[in-house]
C-alpha cells in the first residue's frame, strides 16, 4: 500500500491553478483528473437519498458517493488560485461548485472567443521578423480556436494564413493563391 501511495505521489501532475484565464484548458484538465480518480461521476449522478429501511448496500453506496463528492470538491478547489478558493470554498457539493465555476467562466470565455477571432483576423506578419516565428503565433491562435471549439474550413484557414504573410512575400502569395491544389 505504501509503495502505491509513493507511486501516486511521484506520478501525479500538478495542475495549473484557475486564476480566471484559460478556463477551457483548466476545465478539461481537472475533469480528466477527476475521471482518472474515478470520482467524476458525482458531477452527473444525483446523491443517493436516505430512505427508511435502506439496505446495507444502499447505505454503503450513499456513503461512497458522499465521500467521493467531498474528494471531488476538494480537488476542484485545490486547482484554484487562493483568491478563487476563498470565493468558492463554501459551496457544499462538487456538482454545485463545478456548475458555478462553469457558469461564471464559460461566459467570460465567450468574450475571449470574440477577442481571439478579432486578434486572428487582424494579425499580419511583418518583414522585420522571421516568418516561422510569426507563423508559430498563428498556429497558437488556431490551436486556441480548437480549444474553444471554433472550427474553420481548411480552405479559409489556408487562405487566411496566405493573407497574413509579410509584404515582401507578395509574389509567393500570388502564386499560392492561384494554385488549384
Amino acid at each position: 500500500m505504501a509503495s502505491s501511495i509513493k507511486d501516486w505521489d511521484t506520478n501525479i501532475v500538478k495542475l495549473e491553478y484557475l486564476d480566471g484565464g484559460q478556463f477551457i484548458r483548466w476545465h478539461k484538465r481537472v475533469h480528466f483528473m477527476l475521471v482518472a480518480l474515478k470520482i467524476a461521476y458525482v458531477l452527473s449522478t444525483p446523491k443517493p437519498t436516505y430512505a427508511d429501511g435502506e439496505t446495507i448496500e444502499e447505505f454503503k453506496n450513499r456513503q461512497k458517493w458522499e465521500n467521493d463528492d467531498e474528494i471531488c470538491r476538494e480537488h476542484i478547489l485545490n486547482a484554484m488560485c487562493d483568491s478563487l478558493f476563498d470565493v468558492y470554498h463554501m459551496i457544499p457539493t462538487a456538482k454545485e461548485l463545478w456548475d458555478k465555476v462553469e457558469e461564471r467562466y464559460m461566459q467570460e470565455d465567450s468574450s475571449s472567443k470574440k477577442f481571439l477571432v478579432s486578434t486572428f483576423l487582424n494579425f499580419k506578419m511583418i518583414d522585420s521578423r522571421l516568418v516561422m516565428e510569426q507563423f508559430s503565433k498563428v498556429e497558437k491562435m488556431l490551436n486556441r480556436f480548437n480549444q474553444h471549439k471554433l472550427h474553420m474550413d481548411e480552405t479559409i484557414v489556408f487562405s487566411s494564413i496566405i493573407d497574413k504573410l509579410p509584404p515582401s512575400w507578395k509574389d509567393f502569395k500570388k502564386d499560392l493563391k492561384h494554385k488549384k491544389e
